[in-house]
């Protein structure tokens, strides 16, 4: 098997975003003075990216061609999973959003390419066949209507979950599918009819074993072939202010990518669609599309700008944590929750730097606004790896830390497990490396409580501190 394939129209997206303080003496239209610039993936691209965020390695088999869009599209993607691609007619669309503190003031696209009906490589029908599921993410621009695919996703349906994410422009599903997720507007542009009835008359319609009518702030409305329809609300919200108005570009992504990722984990269709109604309800909240940042946050003058100011003030322990409401770490997260930001944090002890620690941080940290490193403290990384531990005291390993262009922060624990100072900080997202996978992490029960999730992300081979002490000790 090869986990989780995402078929469908991928695109480029640009986010920039300002503040207005005037009006243009030239005509009366507001003046955008820039902050930042962002560029991610689109389409199928984000529905990919979401996805590889989470436990499972992601193929993505999207129309792609060697003109510059598409190469920048592939460069953003490439680290993330593996890019198959198909033959592109034009050049991939380009949309970017101009956006001000109220919200989006425009939108400006570009590009009109759609896939071609040539043929497939040997390797698109390999990751096929051997999925554990498949997420066909239509966006109208002729991969959902590729007549080799087809035949390939009609196939698989009958082996594997298929979730297909319909397009008004595009194709009906394939036979068989395991789920059809339209959203409500488009829903009702098919049938006429509400999210209750749409869903029973769509099932039909498209063969498939169920429909799911996403409805926003609602929730969904589940549908499966001879049951009863059934809402599925979506979860109450916690404490931490949305954004406003919220940003819900992706939601359908990841909606349908977390439905995938559960039916291929074995779930049950209403476990399956509760649990997407949970990701997607929490991906909008903590700020939608606009909070994956992938490339570096660009200024006005083109060159990097930081998102929160470091912190190399080591704490004591997250007892002072909680004991000083204002400690950096915690007023970080706090205010990149407040302003509808993605929190990202992870952990560990962090001794003696090496390549495969920066990695891990600069993949931790393209998944959210701000990075926040929870840092063993000496005894704890001493009751772990021994009285010879750490080589760099904790001070140490928080100033180097907070040195990485990577790092927005870092708090230190004392505690067996990080889970008391993840109460604190509440990431949205909290990372560790894929040795951990199989393994329920004992922090696991705390992040889900707060309505975090967990993201896996490779290690780089080769690398581990334990291996350079006992190399050096060896030395004579």
């Amino acid at each position: 098997m090869s986990g989780l394939v995402v078929v469908g129209d991928v695109l480029l997206d640009t986010d920039i975003d300002g503040t207005v303080a005037r009006t243009s003496p030239e005509a009366p239209v507001p003046v955008l003075e820039i902050s930042r610039r962002r560029r991610r993936p689109g389409g199928a691209g984000l529905a990919a990216l979401l996805a590889a965020a989470e436990t499972r390695p992601v193929t993505l088999i999207a129309a792609l061609g060697t003109d510059p869009d598409s190469r920048r599209i592939i460069e953003l993607l490439v680290d993330r999973c593996r890019v198959l691609p198909l033959q592109l007619q034009g050049t991939p669309a380009c949309k970017t959003r101009v956006r001000g503190p109220k919200g989006q003031l425009l939108r400006i696209d570009h590009g009109t390419g759609r896939a071609g009906d040539g043929p497939v490589s040997a390797d698109i029908e390999r990751a096929v066949a051997a999925a554990d599921a498949i997420l066909v993410a239509d966006y109208g621009r002729g991969a959902a209507a590729h007549p080799r695919l087809r035949s390939l996703l009609t196939a698989a349906a009958r082996q594997v979950p298929v979730v297909w994410d319909p397009h008004p422009r595009g194709p009906a599903p394939v036979p068989g599918v395991r789920a059809v997720t339209p959203n409500r507007d488009e829903a009702f542009a098919a049938t006429g009819r509400a999210p209750e009835e749409a869903a029973a008359m769509l099932v039909a319609d498209w063969h498939a074993h169920a429909v799911v009518v996403t409805d926003g702030d609602r929730g969904a409305v589940l549908h499966r072939r001879g049951s009863a329809t059934r809402r599925v609300p979506a979860p109450a919200p916690d404490a931490a202010p949305a954004p406003t108005p919220p940003d819900v570009c992706g939601a359908g992504d990841r909606f349908a990518g977390a439905l995938a990722g559960a039916l291929a984990d074995g779930a049950g269709l209403t476990r399956a669609v509760t649990t997407a109604v949970a990701s997607a309800t929490g991906f909008v909240r903590a700020g939608g599309a606009g909070a994956v940042a992938v490339t570096a946050d660009l200024g006005a003058d083109s060159t990097p700008q930081p998102t929160a100011v470091r912190t190399p003030r080591p704490p004591t322990g997250s007892e002072a944590a909680a004991a000083d409401p204002v400690h950096p770490a915690v007023a970080l997260a706090r205010r990149t929750r407040a302003r509808g930001g993605t929190v990202v944090a992870t952990g560990g002890c962090f001794d003696l730097l090496h390549p495969g620690h920066t990695d891990l941080l600069r993949r931790a940290r393209a998944l959210g606004d701000v990075l926040i490193v929870c840092v063993n403290s000496d005894a704890s990384v001493r009751r772990n790896k021994g009285p010879s531990r750490p080589v760099v005291g904790q001070q140490d390993r928080v100033r180097l830390l907070c040195e990485l262009g990577s790092v927005d922060a870092a708090i230190v624990f004392d505690e067996p497990t990080p889970a008391e100072v993840l109460a604190l900080l509440r990431p949205d997202v909290w990372v560790k490396g894929d040795d951990y996978r199989g393994r329920r992490l004992p922090e696991a029960p705390v992040v889900e409580g707060f309505g975090g999730r967990i993201a896996l992300v490779p290690l780089l081979d080769g690398y581990s501190t334990s291996r350079l002490v006992e190399t050096v000790q060896a030395r004579p």
